[in-house]
């Protein structure tokens, strides 16, 4: 190898070596929030429901790493370690502070923003926030955009007659007038079992304030044909942050299969694949078959121990 291949080598690993301990320097530094998201505020009161739904959130999405709240059992092989919520330094944070670091993420922590909608995050804000007796909220009576000042953001969600679409309709009401907002960027979640699944891709509101996704085939939904779906903002700092869940008929209908309607590994013994029986039958045979081997061999073994332990002319004469 010549020097020169030599020099790029170790130059290159030089500067890896130096990006992970800026990385590192990076994610141990104090989490700076913006100013107008340190200050976002919930658009609804926290409610012993709004707790119960961010219990459930919390269990499935951050309960894994943060543990339960004020129990201390959280992950701690993880680096930076994550903070108990009910520890007063994790409270110190204002709820617009809580919002942006869940939305966005940062190192180890994960962005949630593509699987909570924003009622979900301040449902889970609400649960957080009942670990804290000395909280008082604060609630955003009117949701403000930079871009239709003083007016309040409204989002409608319409399914067209052949189920094939899903509009989105969103408009600026004032004292004044009612005005659709235009050139918006948004996109259309529907809630699964472990998150949120994105629809189509994003789209811009047109003049009218509309935008248009279209349904996947076979999309799946619950035995009545329904599927919760959840559209909002892609720049919250300009559009605000709203959301609009609505229950919609537009997907496939599932229809319940019951585990025992056909053969399969985990039914009764009577449907259980023919194979699975004579595995298990061969299987049960053989072990008991080398359990009568392995006596009858220690019997041999007794009998010649036996044998060998008397005087001469004395032999067994089994």
């Amino acid at each position: 190898m010549n020097r020169s291949l030599r020099t790029i080598i170790k130059g290159t690993i030089a500067a890896a070596v130096m990006v992970q301990l800026l990385s590192a320097s990076a994610i141990c530094q104090d989490w700076v929030v913006p100013a107008d998201s340190k200050a976002r505020l919930s658009t609804f009161p926290f409610t012993d429901e709004t707790r119960q739904a961010g219990e459930r959130l919390y269990t499935l999405n951050c309960k894994s790493c943060h543990g339960t709240p004020s129990q201390g059992n959280f992950i701690t092989t993880l680096s930076p370690l994550p903070e108990d919520p009910a520890t007063e330094k994790y409270q110190n944070n204002t709820d617009g502070e809580i919002y942006y670091k869940v939305w966005e993420g940062r190192g180890p922590m994960p962005s949630f923003k593509n699987t909570l909608s924003p009622t979900d995050l301040w449902n889970i804000i609400s649960y957080v926030r009942s670990f804290n007796s000395s909280y008082v909220q604060s609630v955003m009576k009117v949701i403000t955009s930079a871009a239709y000042p003083g007016a309040v953001i409204g989002i409608k969600l319409f399914l067209d007659q052949d189920r094939e679409k899903i509009s989105v309709k969103a408009t600026a009401s004032s004292e004044e007038k009612v005005v659709p907002v235009t050139g918006a960027s948004m996109k259309l979640f529907v809630k699964r079992t472990f998150g949120q699944m994105m629809i189509d891709e994003e789209k811009t509101t047109d003049e009218y304030g509309e935008a248009s996704f279209s349904i996947p085939r076979e999309l799946k939904a619950d035995t009545s044909g329904n599927i919760m779906v959840s559209a909002r903002f892609s720049n919250i700092d300009l559009f605000g942050d709203v959301s609009k869940d609505t229950l919609l008929q537009a997907g496939e209908k599932i229809t319940p299969v019951s585990l025992t309607a056909q053969r399969a590994m985990w039914n009764v013994v009577r449907k259980a694949p023919v194979w699975i029986l004579l595995t298990y039958t061969l299987g049960v045979l053989a072990v008991w078959g080398c359990i009568f081997v392995i006596l009858f061999k220690l019997r041999d073994i007794y009998i010649i121990g036996s044998n060998l332990s008397r005087p001469p002319g004395t032999e067994s004469k089994q």
